[in-house]
């Protein structure tokens, strides 16, 4: 009869988007809000604000469902 072959598109394995660069490179900063000593894997330019864990869950913005 007839035989199906299907190709594999894609990456073989692995997660989705993720690339190994190596260790972040952390920054010291402090919070703009509570003024903690806090450390980031960027480095601000000034434009924003940097806030610590906990005070960036008070500033996150919500999540919104997504429906397909």
């Amino acid at each position: 009869m007839f035989e199906r072959k299907y190709e594999n598109r894609g990456s073989s394995g692995g997660s989705r988007g993720s690339y190994n660069s190596g260790p972040r490179e952390m920054t010291d900063v402090t919070c703009s809000e509570c003024g903690k000593q806090t450390q980031v894997p960027f480095k601000p330019d000034g434009s924003r604000p940097v806030y610590c864990s906990e005070c960036y869950q008070k500033h996150r913005p919500a999540k919104t469902s997504r429906r397909y």
